[in-house]
C-alpha cells in the first residue's frame, strides 16, 4: 500500500527539484504542480521560498533550476576534489581520441555522469551530465559495478535488467562473466549496449583506501571507433586521476 503520510517540507522542496529533467529548459507553474502533486498554495510558497534562495529561478511564466544549487554541487568536497584531479586525464584522454569523455559516479545501481569531454564530431550518446543510466548497461557502469560492493553486485545480478537497447546484456551469466573479466584486465566494454550505434570502453578509478570511487570512458560510433584499440589510453588515465588522489590523501594525512 502506498504512503499517503503528507512529505515534510523537506520532501516537498525535492519533489520541485526533481520535478526538472536533465534534459528540459523551464517549467510552468502548471506543469510544476502536474509533476509534484503538490496544492497551489502550497507549491506557491515553496516555490517562493527556493526563488528567495536562488535555488529556482524564475523567467517570465517559466521556473529553471538556479545557480544556487550548482554553487551547493560545487561544494560537495568528494566531487570537487575528484573533478579537480580528472579533469586534465579527461582533456588528455580526449586529446588523443577526439571522442566522448566521460567520468562517472555510482549511485546505488545507477551511474551518474558528473563530467563529459567533447568536440564537434562527437557520438550521439545517450549519456548527459547530471543524467543516470543503469549500471548494467553501459561500460562505465559495468566498470564501477564489477568494483562494488557484494550486496550491489547482487541487487544487479538478482533484480529486472531494463533493455535500453537490443544488444542491453540482461542474462545474469552473462553480465557475471563480463564482470569477471572487468576484473580481470581492468577495463569494460559496451558495443551498442545502451543505445544502437555507440561504442565505450572504461576503466575504474579508485580511492586510497583502494575502493572504487568513480570510472572514466571513452565512447564512439561504431562505424569508426574502436574501443580495445584505445583500452590501454583508458586504463593509463584512470590508473593517473587514481595515483594523484592517493599522493593528495598522503599530502593531507601524512603517515596514515
Amino acid at each position: 500500500m502506498p504512503d499517503s503520510t503528507p512529505p515534510s517540507l523537506l520532501g516537498k522542496i525535492m519533489l520541485v527539484l526533481r520535478a526538472f529533467d536533465v534534459d528540459e529548459g523551464g517549467l510552468t507553474f502548471t506543469e510544476l504542480q502536474e509533476r509534484t502533486g503538490l496544492a497551489k498554495g502550497t507549491l506557491h510558497r515553496v516555490l517562493g521560498d527556493l526563488v528567495g534562495e536562488r535555488l529556482i529561478d524564475r523567467r517570465d511564466r517559466d521556473y529553471h533550476l538556479g545557480g544556487g544549487l550548482f554553487e551547493l554541487g560545487m561544494r560537495a568536497s568528494v566531487e570537487r576534489g575528484l573533478l579537480e584531479v580528472a579533469t586534465p586525464f579527461l582533456e588528455d584522454l580526449y586529446e588523443r581520441t577526439h571522442e566522448i569523455v566521460h567520468l562517472g559516479l555510482r549511485e546505488g545501481t545507477e551511474v551518474v555522469y558528473v563530467a563529459k569531454v567533447g568536440g564537434h564530431r562527437q557520438a550521439k550518446s545517450p549519456s548527459r551530465l547530471g543524467g543516470r543510466m543503469p549500471l548494467h548497461a553501459t561500460a562505465i557502469g559495468k566498470a564501477l559495478l564489477a568494483y562494488a560492493p557484494d550486496d550491489v553486485r547482487r541487487q544487479v545480478l538478482s533484480g529486472r535488467r531494463s533493455r535500453l537497447a537490443p544488444r542491453t546484456v540482461v542474462a545474469p551469466a552473462h553480465l557475471e562473466k563480463q564482470l569477471v573479466a572487468v576484473r580481470e584486465t581492468g577495463v569494460a566494454y559496451e558495443f551498442e549496449e545502451s543505445s544502437v550505434g555507440i561504442a565505450c570502453v572504461a576503466a575504474p578509478v579508485f580511492d586510497a583506501s583502494d575502493a572504487v570511487a568513480a570510472a572514466i570512458s571513452v565512447t564512439g560510433p561504431v562505424d569508426r571507433f574502436h574501443p580495445r584499440a584505445h583500452a590501454a589510453s583508458v586504463r593509463a588515465a584512470a590508473a593517473g586521476i587514481t595515483a594523484t588522489l592517493a599522493r593528495r590523501e598522503e599530502l593531507r594525512h601524512p603517515g596514515r
